[in-house]
């Protein structure tokens, strides 16, 4: 009950804009994650940067299981292993951003599509977290089984051997 696990990854690219590079996007994380992405809107209109509320501006994928720890392994790769401790949250979750995707394996510079950079976002949980979701009963988590800084750093550093700063 005490061993942490990534409950999900979340995959995020902001384009600012809908269209054709939405599109291209799209079909670049489609090839990274290997999952259908789905479009993110806005959620206020921004003048400055021709953004309207509603309008899709990017698009992210959330990843569960093997696929998630596959990802994140590729990932963790592609920024040299080293996490800087302000990229994580009370909660243990923590963040980092990729700037190129043709950084991954496979991928390769097309002057038609451009550069496009992600946000990878990462939940680490224990077993027991249900009990704070279900509709019968629901409890609040005791601190012990929460996942706090510390321990986030320390299961990174034992299962993906990341050096965090």
């Amino acid at each position: 009950m005490r061993d942490i696990y990534i409950d999900k990854v979340v995959v995020h690219m902001g384009v600012g804009e809908s269209g054709e590079k939405l599109v291209k996007a799209e079909n670049i994380m489609k090839t990274i994650t290997k999952q259908t992405p789905i479009r993110t809107i806005a959620k206020r209109t921004q003048p400055a940067f021709s953004i309207r509320k509603g309008a899709p501006i990017g698009c992210k994928v959330t990843l569960r299981g093997k696929s998630a720890r596959d990802f994140i392994t590729t990932a963790l790769g592609i920024i040299n292993k080293t996490i800087f401790e302000s990229q994580f949250d009370k909660s243990g979750n923590f963040a980092f951003g990729i700037e190129e995707h043709t950084d991954f394996p496979g991928m390769s510079y097309d002057p038609q599509i451009g550069i496009f950079g992600m946000d990878v976002n990462v939940v680490l949980e224990r077993k027991g977290i249900r009990i704070t979701r279900r509709h019968m009963e629901q409890k609040k988590l005791p601190a012990k089984q929460r996942v706090n800084k510390t321990d986030a750093v320390v299961f990174l550093k034992e299962k993906f051997q990341v050096v965090v700063h």
